[in-house]
């Protein structure tokens, strides 16, 4: 591939997400636009910035990685994040729009303490510290993937390359904050969607028949969808990897999106194009990782995650190429805007704001915002400059940490009016300490972190109500009045 041709491409798009940045600088105007636009984004904005930010480079490097290292029994991770996908847009989205512009709350962290009214903050500031170590690691994973990509296909310095990428999304992060971080997300999110639905076609028409059959028994590599061993073995795999789809209902880099839509009743417009989009890119995921199995014969320990990037090089023309491996960055860059302004969102709102200055000014609070972008950058940046981390094994443990630790919570706030301040951060606590000692004692090799700590957090939220119930009839009345609304325009739409 012809790189001067490649840069051009890169360096072209990378100008247009500058330039979006600009753009929405001077709209940024209010502490609410700038953390969640003014709650007035649009059907196909909200739906394509929600899951281009889900799925970042892991959807195009890190799932193809694992299918063509593994096999086809890691499609249920697929699986399972099409279900929650469709679960979080469909019960998730509507109550928490509404409930969280009833609360007044602009980040996750804020509507727990305001939900439950926490009377010792603990609740909001404990969220926000976990908020802040699971995304700083889960931007890590991201910058790993723009080093990687940068250094396969320029031959630059991995480093360089980690702090390159991390320039360009910090700016435009800061310039323009969640309008433009959206915004550049839908571009990105329709660049990723054509990339992963070309590449396996071009692929499949450059293959001998049977070329993948024959590769895969070559290589013992399984084609059976169903994981191998007794059943009860065979089972716990197959729930592992389905259960990615328990994480949803923690993320709040995708929760935020459900907050800022400008109406509750476009939601159902919004699921119907975010679940074509998934749908869609998840299969194109798996039969990109199955077809490079023959195309890559001995590939170096470590470089499945590159396959994505060796099949546009070898082919597509440079400037298609280009086109391709931008979706890529695309990828990567709509991750880590969103983690980087959450994590702003939650320094500015739940630390600056709640705990530091509580008479702090919205131009106060805006600058603490921006700075707060560049801490976290920069804390991702040192913890990516190991290129020998595994972007897959990164992102598995930063999802299950929020399914863990916020997903039980999140579904307590929202469907039980019975739930207690002190019962959600008992059971947020517990989830999180469950997920640690599941993952650093290596039962997550059998086992999925996220299930042990989704359990055990939901299961002390339900014990606890029973001895520290919500009594409190003003929440009570909140909950129901949430419930009502949410009803009226479900049933009347």
């Amino acid at each position: 591939m012809d790189i001067n041709a490649t840069y051009v491409t890169f360096i072209l798009y990378l100008i247009f997400m500058v330039a979006v940045g600009l753009y929405f600088y001077r709209k940024a105007n209010h502490i609410e636009d700038y953390l969640l636009g003014g709650r007035g984004m649009g059907s196909w904005v909200t739906a394509l910035s929600a899951q281009a930010s889900d799925m970042s480079g892991w959807l195009l490097m890190g799932l193809p990685g694992a299918i063509f290292l593994l096999g086809m029994d890691q499609v249920w991770i697929g699986v399972g994040l099409a279900l929650g996908t469709f679960i979080n847009w469909l019960i998730v989205a509507p109550r928490l729009r509404v409930y969280t512009e009833r609360t007044n709350s602009l980040t996750l962290s804020t509507f727990f303490g305001r939900r439950f009214r926490d009377p010792t903050n603990t609740l909001r500031l404990m969220s926000a510290v976990i908020t802040l170590i699971f995304f700083t690691i889960y931007a890590a994973a991201g910058l790993v993937s723009a080093g990687k990509l940068f250094e396969s296909m320029f031959h630059i310095n991995y480093k360089v390359a980690v702090i390159a990428g991390a320039a360009v999304m910090i700016f435009y992060t800061l310039m323009g904050g969640f309008l433009a971080v959206c915004w550049t997300d839908l571009f990105q999110g329709l660049l990723m969607f054509f990339a992963i639905v070309i590449l396996p076609i071009v692929a499949y028409n450059n293959l001998e028949p049977g070329a993948v059959v024959a590769a895969c028994t070559a290589k013992n590599i399984s084609l059976d969808v169903f994981p191998e061993g007794t059943l009860w073995i065979s089972l716990l795999a197959l729930l592992s990897s389905m259960a990615w789809g328990l994480g949803y209902f923690g993320q709040p880099h995708i929760l935020v999106r459900f907050m800022s839509i400008k109406s509750i009743r476009l939601l159902p417009r919004t699921m119907t194009i975010a679940m074509v989009w998934v749908i869609i890119s998840l299969i194109g995921a798996v039969i990109i990782g199955l077809l490079a199995i023959p195309m890559y014969n001995n590939l170096p320990a470590g470089d499945n995650e590159k396959v994505f990037i060796f099949m546009i090089r070898d082919l597509f023309n440079p400037y298609l190429g280009g086109v391709l491996l931008a979706a890529i960055l695309a990828a990567i860059m709509s991750t880590i805007d969103s983690q980087l302004l959450v994590s702003s969102s939650t320094l500015t709102e739940d630390f600056y704001a709640n705990v530091i200055r509580k008479n702090s000014s919205e131009r106060e609070q805006m600058i603490v915002s921006r700075f707060s972008v560049l801490l976290i950058a920069i804390i991702a940046c040192s913890l990516a400059m190991d290129k020998t981390s595994s972007i897959f094994k990164l992102v598995t443990f930063a999802w299950g940490g929020f399914g863990a630790a916020f997903g039980p919570v999140v579904l307590m706030a929202l469907f039980s009016s019975k739930t207690s301040w002190r019962s959600a951060l008992c059971g947020m606590i517990a989830g999180t300490i469950a997920l640690l000692v599941w993952h650093f004692m290596g039962m997550n090799a059998w086992m999925y972190e996220i299930v042990p700590g989704f359990i055990v957090n939901i299961a002390v939220i339900i014990g606890l109500n029973h001895v520290f119930p919500n009594d409190d009839p003003e929440i009570t009345a909140e909950f129901e009045s949430v419930e009502k609304e949410v009803k009226h325009h479900v049933f009347s739409d």
